[in-house]
């Protein structure tokens, strides 16, 4: 999976935001994400983009089927974290650095893309989404698992109060 125009390195280091992302992903999984992770994965196949693959967490999780991932990290903590779980994976993974305004993939080269636990963190949304529907082929498939604002007042203010600070690290 290539790009025409070659991308430069993206620069982006958020090091302590990696490290706790890092460590809070298998706390997460253990507390049910792990099931979310499965049903979002399941049934893919062919040529595939992840978007934002932190530490390469859903590698495990991808169905035979998926034939070649291209997985897009631009921290470069958590994308050394997901080089060394796609040597570990039982599909063919490429980790490459790219942001989600970015992408590096052909115009409609892709069966499907995932977007997991990421938009939340992507500056400009639309413009994600923009380039995540140019890598997809016409009936290709978008799957994301995100999470959402808090039902209960104290946790929403406390993500809102998360929303003002984590631009920080």
């Amino acid at each position: 999976i290539t790009r025409s125009d070659p991308l430069p390195s993206t620069g982006k280091r958020h090091p302590i935001f990696a490290r706790v992302f890092a460590r809070a992903g298998p706390a997460m999984d253990a507390q049910g994400a792990l099931e979310h992770r499965r049903a979002l994965l399941a049934g893919l196949a062919g040529r595939v983009l992840e978007v934002g693959a932190g530490s390469g967490l859903n590698f495990a999780h991808y169905p035979p089927a998926v034939t070649e991932l291209l997985a897009v990290e631009p921290e470069p903590y958590l994308r050394a974290l997901a080089e060394t779980a796609a040597q570990q994976a039982t599909i063919p993974i490429r980790v490459v650095d790219g942001t989600a305004d970015a992408l590096p993939g052909p115009d409609a080269g892709l069966d499907a893309a995932v977007a997991s636990l990421v938009l939340c963190s992507v500056p400009d949304q639309a413009r994600a989404l923009a380039e995540l529907r140019r890598v997809l082929r016409p009936s290709g498939e978008l799957r994301f698992f995100e999470h959402i604002q808090a039902d209960t007042p104290g946790l929403a203010r406390a993500q809102r109060l998360a929303d003002v600070i984590w631009p920080i690290f």
